[in-house]
């Protein structure tokens, strides 16, 4: 019993020792070259106390003059993928993000279930344009390497509930790339 308690004693010592730490920590947890460009991104987490996150964004380093451009995304946004999109016979050199950026019931953060948004940004990061709207829930998307158009499926949370169900109208979108315009929309009801 005496050993129980001291394990238990040393435990809670050490969470309170890491629950005091002030400092935040910086962790660049992936470097990504932009083709076609001088640049390269570099993902940030800022983690603080107790290992809690509390910011997000991504720095495009300069690697010919080592200046640096942030992009900031809300402080509990989840960037799920990062990628360039380089079609040299149409001029279309472009990031694309897929990120959870928004807090549909404005009352808890982010959280696993809210929706993603497609994000395109140039490849300086001086350029941010958001494509689908807030409520429309990103399930896949695909770049067509001959025409540039991102087709973007998923669903539009019709109702305001938060959740898919089967009266949320679920979508095909496609958007050009080089306008970065919603060029078309498929709309339908699943039938289950």
């Amino acid at each position: 019993m005496k050993h129980i308690f001291l394990i238990l004693f040393v435990v809670l010592n050490i969470s309170v020792l890491f629950g005091q730490d002030k400092s935040n920590y910086i962790h660049f947890n992936k470097l990504i070259e932009v083709k076609g460009s001088e640049y390269v991104i570099a993902t940030i987490e800022n983690t603080g106390k107790m290992f809690e996150t509390n910011a997000k964004y991504l720095l495009f380093i300069n690697t010919l003059d080592g200046t640096i451009q942030r992009v900031d995304f809300p402080k509990d946004a989840n960037i799920r993928e990062i990628k360039q999109i380089k079609i040299d016979s149409l001029e279309i050199n472009k990031i694309v993000v897929c990120a959870q950026t928004v807090d549909l019931d404005e009352k808890k953060g982010i959280e696993w279930d809210e929706p993603a948004q497609i994000i395109v940004l140039s490849t300086d990061g001086k350029e941010k344009t958001q494509l689908t709207e807030d409520k429309f829930f990103v399930r896949t998307w695909i770049v067509n390497q001959e025409t540039g158009k991102i087709v973007i499926t998923g669903h539009y949370d019709s109702n305001n509930n938060r959740k898919y169900d089967k009266t949320d109208e679920s979508q095909i979108l496609i958007y050009d790339l080089i306008m970065l315009k919603l060029v078309s929309k498929i709309s339908y009801i699943e039938t289950r």
